[in-house]
């Protein structure tokens, strides 16, 4: 329960900064959260944005507007920061043409077939904002939300909690959903996020983080010379409109076969779909608790990163529908396969796959999940 341990005391925690010896040279690191105005929405709303400074170096930035990471830096093998996250300069960006860059998405992350569940004899209809499907929790989910943030600062982890009532109906979900999500830095560079949930009427729960990742830097070009091992054995096929079929299917002689390091790019153009790239599930290895889901590596910068979780899912995509439109930070032009994401979760559409793991939180009890990124240096 050390997530509840660190909710508690966040009543003591405030704003400031701790002066922390920087391990690269003389210069002192400024450790801890900063806050300042990141803009305001249409309605007058303001937005605003932290920045948390790790022990180790890394450096995230968080805005209350979806809870979306628009920075993350991390060292790369000659101790250099890059930001390794796409994303945008400025607020208008990520209210008007974001593709889920860097948001908490929910209630249902992923897509609900036919937008439709049925839940304790009763039919729901959500908006479809997705072809024929629901997707990451419709034209107003939590990627558009204004969360209320309160920073953490403890010794040796920097971190801000996040927290957003969704009400009974909001985009066609039952129950008041209660959430908080906590992002957190440590001195070992690892971004843990740690999410809980509490209903108070049964309601279909998958929440992940929606971060696109170039470790090569955001500005980079194409991810497809990344090294990416997947911790499964198994994937859930899709039809056309990417709704798993039921089916968990080997990944042995397909292109979709990570179990040991492969170029992301080695493989991507067997895949058949349109547009073509990786936009599948994977179907983690059993566990008990946090365990390793991923490992990504950028021969070029020396940056890796791990990824563990909780979870029983992960979701592996590419960037296909980049398409050299978007543009991004400092002007950076973000084309097809120009980052990728490891979303954690439970599988696509569980809410209408009975062989699926359940994804339904019954008032009483408490959705409970924790994901870390973990950062390091090619030996």
């Amino acid at each position: 329960m050390r997530t509840l341990l660190l909710c508690s005391l966040l009543g003591i925690l405030s704003v400031g900064l701790v002066e922390a010896q920087d391990k690269k040279g003389p210069t002192a690191a400024k450790v801890g959260v900063t806050k300042a105005p990141y803009g305001k929405l249409a309605d007058g709303t303001e937005i605003d944005q932290y920045t948390l400074t790790g022990a180790g170096g890394a450096i995230m930035k968080v805005i209350t507007y979806g809870g979306i990471v628009t920075e993350l830096k991390v060292p790369d093998k000659d101790g250099k920061l890059g930001d390794v996250c796409l994303g945008f300069d400025n607020l208008e960006g990520y209210v008007k043409s974001s593709p889920y860059f860097g948001c908490i998405t929910g209630r249902v992350a992923n897509r609900i077939a036919n937008g439709k569940f049925t839940l304790d004899g009763k039919e729901y209809q959500l908006a479809k904002n997705n072809g024929p499907n629901h997707l990451h929790g419709g034209l107003s989910g939590f990627d558009k939300k204004v969360w209320k943030a309160d920073p953490i600062n403890l010794k040796g982890v920097v971190g801000l909690q996040l927290k957003y009532t969704s009400k009974d109906g909001e985009e066609g979900y039952p129950g008041n959903l209660n959430v908080v999500v906590t992002y957190s830095l440590n001195e070992k560079n690892e971004w843990r996020i740690q999410y809980t949930a509490t209903t108070d009427k049964a309601t279909p729960v998958n929440l992940t983080q929606h971060a696109y990742f170039n470790l090569a830097g955001h500005d980079s070009g194409d991810i497809l010379d990344h090294q990416l091992m997947i911790a499964a054995d198994q994937y859930t096929p899709t039809d056309k409109n990417l709704i798993p079929t039921g089916k968990l299917e080997s990944v042995k002689d397909t292109p979709f076969d990570f179990t040991t390091a492969t170029t992301i790019g080695k493989r991507i153009k067997e895949i058949k779909a349109d547009p073509v790239g990786y936009d599948l599930n994977y179907v983690l290895r059993e566990g008990k608790g946090l365990r390793l889901a991923a490992r990504v590596t950028d021969p070029k910068s020396g940056r890796v990163m791990e990824v563990l979780t909780t979870e029983p899912g992960i979701q592996l995509y590419t960037g296909n529908f980049l398409d050299g439109k978007t543009k991004g930070k400092g002007g950076a032009t973000y084309k097809q396969y120009g980052g990728f994401c490891l979303e954690t979760q439970h599988f696509p559409d569980s809410i209408n796959q009975k062989n699926f793991p359940s994804i339904v939180l019954q008032p009483g009890k408490t959705y409970e999940q924790t994901t870390v990124y973990a950062f390091s240096i090619q030996k």
